[in-house]
């Protein structure tokens, strides 16, 4: 994607007033101090602080009428903005990029999108006063109803952009939270969500003109309304409401209370049978359902949507040496994940701090595929799962460009690349999985006798089995197997053992 080198020529009159406005008025105006001596901090250049640069490409607007008069019923026309604050203009870019996938994912028409170089966001409007109004003339020209700016704003920076653009402005933390809620399927799932949803919009509740400033109460003793023990401040209607989103959080943290203690049980009996577990962890959309219907014939949704797994799924697996293990798929992550939703999806994302080994899926064909790696391990570390073993997967291989994919396997010490759409690299991965995960620690020779078939299926089931003959007297097995079950066999140990 390139840059557009300027701004349409009817906006330069009104470009040169917001550059004078912003030397004057803007604290954060690099250049407006070139004329000092000493540097004082990051200088910008004129050109770059002069202008929201549209990125290209973004826009996803149909061209057949008929399909978009149908769209048009349903979605929402949304121009995205960014602050570029840092790293180079490809970061900026592929961020948008990015901002624009997920605004398709809820449901929106993508029509433009621009980026504002500055050290930091403005305080008051995210952008800048000038820059607002410019985006406004954007938002006109473009007929969007919807600007989605790609960063968390606060209660202020929203109220006073809208003020500006006169159309529903949208963060990032909202978007990726409406996601969420279109995804969710399972009760748990839609109640992890609606309590995110909540967190974010109790700071953020707006009264609009009188009707949510009223208070209940009296007036004096001339009014006609009211009577006694009904007269003083009483409470506003916005404090009403915060008050009535307080109590639903608090009942649904108790609903998802004991929603959580069916599948800690679950994991406990799993624990107890000490079979070992793996997690697939990792960016949305990199392909974490697809491995695992893959590896286990799951049958799981598998869509190319961001978020379109969202309640996590667990499924036995065998190894080739035909070990049993669990393999979980979860919840995707994205890069500056809300932390509303680390929060409220803490009890899904167990699955991960609680597994034996993770499995890091990456998309090998992300232009920065890094990125997602290391904003992964961000949340795996908020989680606490940074002690899990954990193996790089880079998948769609098949579609990576093979310099990516040279410089992933040598940066990664535990990696491996494959393909969960064409099979390439499965076998060795199930072979990987095998050798990673940990090994019962006791080894015993033992003669079951044929009466006693249970203790030879849990010898199958929660050990490893190296041996195993049918002789006159019983099963002669010889197993790597958890101290328990082998204080179960002890008593069938041959005396020649």
């Amino acid at each position: 994607m390139t840059f557009s080198s300027s701004l349409p020529q009817e906006r330069q009159p009104r470009l040169a007033d917001s550059l004078r406005a912003d030397a004057l008025m803007e604290e954060d105006v690099a250049w407006s101090q070139e004329i000092d001596e000493e540097r004082d901090g990051d200088q910008y250049d004129r050109s770059e602080r002069a202008a929201l640069r549209r990125v290209a490409g973004l826009s996803t607007e149909l061209e057949d009428v008929t399909e978009v008069e149908y769209r048009q019923l349903r979605l929402e026309r949304v121009v995205l903005v960014g602050v570029w604050t840092s790293g180079t203009v490809q970061d900026a870019e592929n961020s948008l990029a990015e901002l624009a996938a997920l605004a398709e994912t809820a449901g929106a028409m993508v029509l433009d999108g621009v980026i504002q170089r500055r050290d930091k966001p403005d305080p008051a409007t995210y952008i800048g006063s000038g820059k607002a109004q410019e985006l406004r003339d954007i938002v006109l020209e473009t007929g969007a109803d919807t600007v989605v700016c790609d960063g968390e704003l606060s209660p202020g920076q929203l109220i006073h952009l809208e003020d500006v653009v006169k159309v529903k402005v949208v963060d990032r933390t909202a978007l990726i939270l409406d996601i969420f809620a279109q995804h969710a399927k399972s009760r748990e799932g839609k109640a992890q969500v609606s309590l995110a949803q909540m967190q974010y919009m109790l700071p953020r509740l707006r009264g609009w003109g009188q009707s949510l400033s009223r208070q209940m109460g009296g007036g004096g003793s001339g009014s006609a309304g009211g009577g006694m023990a009904t007269r003083g401040p009483g409470e506003t209607k916005i404090e009403t409401d915060r008050r009535r989103i307080r109590e639903k959080m608090a009942k649904m943290r108790r609903e998802i209370a004991e929603m959580k203690t069916s599948r800690d049980l679950k994991r406990q009996e799993r624990r107890r049978n000490k079979v070992p577990s793996v997690a697939i962890a990792g960016y949305t959309n990199a392909g974490k359902s697809s491995l695992l219907n893959r590896l286990t014939g799951a049958g799981v949704l598998v869509e190319n949507a961001l978020f379109a797994t969202l309640d996590p799924t667990v499924r036995r697996a065998e190894t080739p040496s035909g070990r049993i293990y669990t393999l979980a798929d979860t919840v995707g992550f994205v890069r500056h994940l809300p932390h509303h939703l680390v929060e409220a999806f803490r009890s899904t994302m167990e699955e991960v701090g609680d597994s034996d080994l993770i499995l890091h899926v990456v998309d090998g064909s992300h232009p920065v595929p890094e990125e997602q790696l290391a904003a992964v391990r961000e949340v795996i570390r908020d989680v606490g799962a940074h002690d899990v073993p954990e193996v790089v997967v880079i998948n769609k291989a098949d579609a990576a460009d093979p310099l990516t994919l040279q410089r992933l396997l040598r940066a990664e010490k535990h990696a491996i690349a494959v393909s969960a759409r064409t099979g390439q690299g499965i076998a060795e991965l199930l072979a990987l999985i095998d050798r990673e995960l940990p090994r019962p620690e006791v080894e015993i020779e033992a003669l079951v006798p044929y009466t006693l078939g249970k203790l030879v299926a849990r010898a199958h089931s929660e050990g490893e089995v190296l041996s195993e003959e049918h002789t006159g007297e019983g099963t002669l097995l010889k197993v790597r197997v958890h101290e328990e079950l082998a204080a179960e066999l002890q008593p069938y140990v041959p005396a020649s053992a």
